[in-house]
């Protein structure tokens, strides 16, 4: 925007701001830019949930090569994994 009719939406639509200095705008500047987008909001959680996915997907995968019945995942595997979140994690398998 040209300089002239930033001045003058300045004057126009923020009255009050126009006695503000550089730096006032400056520091507006950068809490607009560091504030939290959708993006890196749902990021970690969209890793998670991808993670868990194709942890499960692998397992399944395993099941079906072994040409066992799909219910030893809920049966053996299931237990067997929340067995060792609990012991090498500390933490319950509902947390993950």
């Amino acid at each position: 925007m040209k300089p002239s009719k930033l001045q003058d939406h300045l004057r126009r639509c923020h009255p009050d701001k126009t006695e503000k200095d550089l730096k006032y705008f400056q520091t507006l500047k950068d809490k607009f830019q560091k504030r939290p987008i959708l993006d890196r909001m749902f990021d970690s959680t969209s890793q998670r949930n991808d993670d868990g996915l194709r942890a499960s997907y692998n397992v399944s995968l395993l099941i079906a090569k072994s040409g066992k019945p799909h219910t030893i995942g809920e049966k053996l595997i299931l237990p067997a994994v929340e067995e060792v979140l609990k012991t090498v994690l500390h933490k319950p398998a509902s947390d993950h």
